[in-house]
């Protein structure tokens, strides 16, 4: 069946706009002053919080969007700050892995639950609870789909802002 280009694109255009929409307003929200941490870290921050093992930053790579050299710097910012730890790769001599410390798991998850508010009252609270689920099972093709095969597992999961074990149902 061919595809319908001028649909596809549209459909593009406007998840894109959503997504930039989303986040210019979660940008500005208070939570990253207040914690003194960017959106960047979070999310570094997050990636690592799902991952069961610590992970080389070529790893993160695949779910931050960050070059490799910007992600090295920020992940050094972070381990100054005393939110991550590296330590060698036992199996790479030459790697290093990245793990949160008490500290910057502590960070993720405080930040995590504001985040996850804010992200409930912006999408929850536009979308009913078909639509969410609607939405969440296209973008989990989407991703599925559209994925590397070597993308770690932890990464086949669309980002959210805790992890679900730190989650609690919000009202909208």
């Amino acid at each position: 069946m061919p595809v319908d280009i001028r649909l596809a694109n549209e459909t593009w255009e406007s998840l894109l706009t959503a997504h930039a929409v989303l986040m210019r307003g979660f940008g500005a929200e208070s939570v990253w002053s207040d914690h003194g941490i960017t959106m960047r870290e979070y999310d570094v921050l997050y990636t690592l919080a799902k991952c069961p093992a610590p992970a080389r930053v070529g790893e993160l790579r695949n779910t931050v969007l960050l070059s490799q050299p910007a992600l090295s710097r920020l992940v050094d910012r972070l381990e100054r700050r005393g939110l991550v730890a590296r330590d060698a790769d036992h199996a790479d001599g030459r790697a290093v892995r990245v793990a949160l410390t008490d500290a910057g798991r502590d960070m993720q998850r405080t930040v995590g639950r504001a985040h996850a508010r804010s992200v409930a009252r912006a999408v929850g609270g536009r979308l009913d609870e078909a639509e969410l689920h609607e939405l969440h099972r296209l973008t989990v093709k989407l991703l599925r789909d559209g994925r590397a095969s070597s993308a770690p597992a932890s990464a086949a999961h669309p980002r959210s802002a805790v992890r679900p074990e730190d989650t609690e149902k919000t009202g909208s």
